[in-house]
């Protein structure tokens, strides 16, 4: 590890107030469970001004395969910009080469064009005008940002090491506390702050290692407006220094994360509910960049949770529920081991998107299944809840009988010959590989199914006989 390489901090619970109730999350790293409070409030147009065009991105992170979750994030932003003749953007964020995993990006591209949620511009989807559009083809765009904010006094220059930070965070732990790199606790630490302007040139010209933190004011309530949550307020003695810009010339996901969606004129962003501890950490990166004015409007969308709803949704509930949580089947670079998807679990793909739309998002009516068009004109960000919505596997393979009745007999029977084509080997004379007898067999099976594999599994009796009269 680089002996400035920011601390690690652990995830902790965020507990957010809705109307007097309160919701419990493990969002990503907040210093103080108690530091975020959220008031309802009527929601307001959230609508661009007439002079912007409605852009909105979705930004994953090439780490792992994408999670069904991630899908219903991009679904979600893909919607509002089609709803509203809008732009939708895929951005590959990769500041982070540590966790970079090959073939994860490939997999993003892949799982979004088999899903049918195509980007106007984006990594794999054609350049527009703010090409290139994966961060670490942007990496010379980011430095004179942090630059302004040290010149601006919003940001400093940071030369601790990591040994001297790990030890400070031990020695909170064995009191029972925590360590934040603080408005408190940077006063007694080496940084800009503390030692000379002298002293810190002569550390920059030395090459000496370093980051660059934002300086978060001591005391101060930061507030924004989430289309979905209401206003949400925390107060600045919770927030930590968090490290924009690394001596490697890479910028931190936050820095980065602003910058791009400033010169990339997003107006919206619509992204998971463990980025809002966060939001007001950006908020004051527009503030002291001078960009509030064009400050894109937020929409933290509820998690994913387990079908009993205790916690989030992950891959090994999957594995041991027997479900994908994943779009296509992922096989892990290194241990070589086989997560499922959808696809190849035989789902349609608009049964897939159907069934994610509705984890969150609630029509005005009592419609379950929805064309992509129906979507577009359905969808709002108004109707989507706050609280986390339960996965139901068993409700996801219901979708998937619904299209599968929708679909042509005779589209049906083709697609059934080629099975029994493969399996069985029967000439192309045979009376069992004429569309006729096809088309009769898939109209006996067709309400029987979940997936178009079943009818062969089901149906065998139409093509062999059973073994006793072998």
């Amino acid at each position: 590890m680089p002996k400035n390489a920011p601390e690690k901090s652990q995830p902790q619970p965020l507990i957010i107030e809705f109307n007097n109730n309160l919701f419990a999350s493990t969002p990503s790293p907040v210093p103080r469970p108690s530091s975020l409070a959220v008031r309802p409030s009527h929601r307001k147009n959230y609508l661009c001004p007439m002079n912007r065009k409605v852009r909105v991105r979705f930004a994953p992170s090439p780490t792992g395969p994408l999670h069904m979750g991630g899908v219903r994030t991009a679904l979600y932003n893909y919607l509002f910009a089609k709803q509203n003749n809008g732009d939708f953007i895929l951005r590959i964020e990769d500041t982070d080469q540590n966790r970079f995993v090959p073939g994860a990006e490939e997999y993003i591209i892949e799982a979004l064009k088999w899903s049918g949620i195509i980007p106007n511009e984006g990594v794999g989807f054609g350049d527009g005008p703010h090409a290139p559009y994966r961060q670490s083809e942007r990496k010379n765009l980011y430095k004179q940002y942090a630059d302004q904010l040290v010149k601006s006094g919003h940001a400093y220059y940071a030369f601790d090491e990591s040994e001297a930070l790990e030890q400070l965070r031990k020695d909170m732990e064995a009191k029972k506390q925590t360590f934040a790199y603080n408005a408190v606790t940077r006063v007694n630490l080496k940084n800009s702050l503390t030692i000379s302007p002298a002293e810190t040139e002569k550390l920059l010209a030395e090459d000496a290692n370093y980051v660059i933190r934002l300086k978060v004011p001591a005391d101060e309530d930061v507030h924004l407006t989430d289309i979905i949550r209401g206003d949400v307020k925390v107060h600045t003695s919770q927030m930590d220094d968090k490290v924009l810009f690394k001596s490697d010339g890479m910028p931190t996901y936050h820095l980065a994360n602003v910058v791009d969606d400033y010169l990339m004129k997003i107006t919206h962003v619509i992204r998971g509910e463990e980025w809002l501890p966060s939001a007001p950490l950006h908020v004051l990166l527009y503030r002291y960049l001078g960009w509030e004015n064009v400050m894109p409007q937020f929409a933290h969308l509820p998690l994913l949770l387990k079908p009993d709803g205790n916690g989030k949704l992950s891959k090994r509930d999957g594995d041991r529920l027997g479900f994908p949580v994943f779009p296509l089947n992922w096989i892990d670079p290194e241990t070589k081991e086989l997560s499922s998807g959808y696809r190849e679990k035989g789902y349609y793909p608009a049964a897939f998107v159907n069934m994610l739309s509705l984890l969150g998002w609630h029509p005005s009516d009592e419609q379950e299944l929805f064309s992509m068009d129906e979507l577009i004109k359905a969808f709002s960000l108004e109707r989507v809840s706050k609280s986390g919505a339960k996965f139901d596997p068993e409700k996801t393979k219901w979708f998937n009988e619904q299209y599968l009745r929708q679909q042509d007999d005779s589209d049906l029977a083709a697609n059934l010959k080629i099975a029994v084509k493969e399996k069985y080997h029967f000439a192309d004379t045979d009376p069992r590989m004429q569309d006729s007898f096809l088309e009769h067999a898939v109209r006996l099976m067709k309400e029987r199914i979940h997936f178009e594999t079943g009818m062969l599994e089901i149906g065998s009796y139409l093509f062999e006989a059973p073994a006793e009269l072998r």
